[in-house]
């Protein structure tokens, strides 16, 4: 894999030059947020930030700092959480530094991410730009088959998340504090389900098996979401400076 083209490690000559044969940029977006007992509240960020590096190298395209928190549908609600800020904050943010790059060259934004709060993604949806193209990519949504007799889809600190953790971040994860759990739900899900039992459905609460967890399906995970996001965004021409 290519070295990753990162903005805040290349001379100004060197940026313009890269953005005058292809004007895009990666934006990755973290988080700071609770992904069960054993696993770092980094792990959103650990992994948009590795995306961006390898999707960059791969492709050649400028890749911007990440930044490290997100918006969370608990922000304003008096929930304490490991670091988060407000939607309206993080949409005026990003607001802001697209129409610093759109000056620069850019005419198109990829917004990596891997956050399921809604307010993060509304802040993401809406960000707006003079002429410049917002792509919004969540790789969280890019679900894949759990490890055999694991829960179906994605689940914060479940088998896929900790099977990603131990492929990229080994070293910050404590399977000795693994355990099933239930994992935080948005508010909106946390609204339907509450609706759903008044009408008489019964449904188990969600739960997530981390000790299926395995460093080889992280990797087999990882490389299957990094080609899904390729195929569907960076293989398109470029727009013209």
């Amino acid at each position: 894999m290519a070295t990753p083209l990162r903005l805040k490690e290349l001379s100004l000559e060197r940026v313009a030059a890269i953005v005058a044969g292809d004007p895009r940029l990666i934006v990755p977006i973290g988080t700071c947020d609770v992904h069960g007992p054993h696993l770092p509240v980094g792990c959103d960020t650990i992994l948009v930030s590795r995306l961006a590096d390898d999707l960059s190298g791969e492709f050649g395209i400028l890749r911007a700092p990440t930044l490290e928190y997100g918006a969370s549908d608990e922000a304003t609600h008096g929930v304490p959480r490991e670091g988060s800020v407000r939607k309206k904050t993080l949409h005026l943010l990003l607001n802001d530094l697209l129409a610093s790059w759109e000056r620069g060259g850019i005419r198109e934004f990829i917004l990596l991410t891997a956050n399921g709060d809604d307010a993060h993604r509304e802040a993401l949806a809406t960000v707006m730009t003079m002429e410049a193209r917002v792509r919004v990519v969540d790789a969280g949504i890019i679900r894949t088959a759990e490890p055999e007799n694991g829960s179906a889809d994605w689940r914060r600190g479940g088998a896929a998340d900790t099977s990603l953790m131990l492929f990229l971040a080994p070293q910050l994860v404590d399977m000795r504090l693994a355990q099933d759990y239930t994992p935080h739900v948005p508010a909106r899900r946390r609204i339907f389900a509450r609706r759903a039992r008044a009408r008489g459905a019964q449904r188990s609460a969600p739960s997530a098996d981390p000790t299926l967890a395995t460093a080889g399906h992280g990797a087999a995970l990882y490389g299957e979401i990094r080609d899904r996001i390729a195929a569907r965004i960076f293989t398109m021409p470029s727009p013209a400076p």
